[in-house]
């Protein structure tokens, strides 16, 4: 599936020529504990608002910032202020054309231009982290991964709990045995927390001066300005992005995924609220079947998001809070016991406590290595060459397109069947923009 060009002659012209290389002077060679410039990476960011501002900071700790790309100087402003040493742009495309001597790229914009850019960087030999969703369609993503797995760049999707404590320690405390084989998995979360399950507005809207709306459309289909697509609001509206699922499903489900190799799902079944043209409903419940794999049993994984979720367990009495994390957390449900954590993995308990205070005083052997931060790591991966945890063609990619099959199942309205071993989809008639979206040139 081809993605259509972005109607740039000379930006379409620079992604035929590959990136230099760069060296790196091994820290030792200048002493403990400097850093020389040849050791610390350029990087340019696109998207420096919101959560991009988090991953701005997060890279200029120790590496040097020098481009910073957003289509809202209002929404950038702190990031520009932070870093007011860096090259400005509006247009991603423009900065990958003068920025030449980059390393690295973060890409925090919202979910439609994912793809986009992250393609241009990699055809530019560029190391890039891109926030999650991965992409917003599943035919955007199998692209990304396999421009991904052709290039010899470290790649790193935001789904940041997969680098941190909890995630590793569920995986340890599951594989030691604790709550025996895992038959069930639920989540739940608060979201959505921004309007949607509505109808196109048609009210008329003039764009705020610091923001360039065609910009921020990118590859979308052209409307009209209006607040209820941004700032923030993105996330309901399926030309935008990926509703409650796309935004919480590839932190929440990351440690199921990861632990049981849970791949494709053979079917997703869904149940919501009214079904809307444009934006995703107010609340859902998707029901993945995932089959038999590797010596472990099928699984059943339930999703709920708009704040619904599953009945209190026995093990949890009734004057204790249910449930224990309000905004988003896992259940998971195996023959021996149950676990429960955040919905990034963070604080994972045993329900039983008898059992959980045995593991807290004598935990499973680290078998899985801990890391500073999901930024560190990526960092690592650039310039040694190694593999960051959850790279674009090893793990962010096929955990996306887990994700996202529930979204196609939520937009029919139908029970999606799905090939285990190969990810083809069918038992409902799925639009091909659901798959692939054409671009806008623009």
């Amino acid at each position: 599936m081809a993605i259509n060009p972005i109607d740039r002659r000379e930006f379409v012209g620079d992604l035929a020529r590959a990136g230099l290389a760069f060296t790196i002077v091994p820290r030792h060679v200048l002493g403990h504990g400097f850093q020389a410039p040849s050791d610390t990476l350029n990087v340019a960011c696109v998207g420096v608002g919101g959560m991009g501002r988090n991953d701005v900071n997060g890279m200029g700790r120790t590496e040097n910032i020098v481009a910073l790309c957003d289509v809202d100087e209002r929404s950038a402003a702190d990031s520009f202020r932070n870093f007011p040493k860096a090259t400005r742009y509006k247009d991603f495309r423009e900065l990958l054309d003068k920025e030449r001597d980059i390393d690295a790229i973060t890409v925090s914009t919202p979910d439609h231009v994912h793809a986009s850019v992250v393609m241009a960087a990699l055809s530019l030999g560029k190391h890039v982290y891109c926030q999650k969703p991965l992409a917003r369609t599943i035919g955007e993503v199998r692209q990304v991964m396999a421009k991904a797995k052709t290039t010899k760049v470290a790649t790193q999707m935001g789904n940041q709990g997969h680098a941190a404590e909890g995630t590793r320690q569920i995986r340890e405390w599951v594989e030691a045995g604790l709550i025996g084989p895992v038959r069930e998995v639920h989540y739940w979360t608060d979201r959505p927390i921004w309007p949607q399950a509505i109808e196109r507005p048609t009210e008329m809207h003039t764009p705020p001066a610091t923001l360039d709306w065609n910009l921020w459309l990118g590859p979308a289909p052209e409307r009209p300005y209006h607040p209820a697509y941004a700032p923030f609001r993105w996330r309901g509206w399926w030309d935008f992005g990926t509703g409650a699922l796309g935004d919480i499903a590839c932190h929440a489900m990351d440690a199921a995924f990861w632990t049981l190799d849970l791949g494709f799902p053979t079917s997703i079944v869904p149940e919501s609220t009214k079904l809307y043209t444009e934006t995703a409903p107010a609340s859902s419940r998707i029901t993945y079947e995932f089959p038999e794999r590797n010596g472990r049993p099928a699984v059943t994984v339930v999703w709920r998001d708009g704040s619904m979720f599953p009945q209190r367990p026995p093990e949890v009495p009734q004057t204790a809070v249910w449930p224990a994390f309000a905004d988003g957390g896992q259940l998971w449900v195996g023959d021996k016991g149950k676990l429960i954590a955040g919905m990034y993995g963070q604080n994972p308990r045993l329900l039983d406590p008898e059992q959980d205070a045995a593991v807290k005083a004598n935990p499973p052997a680290e078998k899985y290595p801990r890391v500073e931060s999901v930024y560190a790591e990526w960092i690592a991966a650039c310039k040694n060459g190694t593999t960051g945890g959850s790279s674009f063609d090893g793990h962010a990619g096929p955990l996306t397109q887990m994700v996202l099959l529930g979204n196609l199942a939520v937009r029919t309205g139908r029970a999606v069947m799905v090939n285990p071993a190969t990810g083809e989809i069918s038992g409902a008639d799925v639009p091909s923009e659901f798959l692939m979206p054409e671009y806008r040139n623009y």
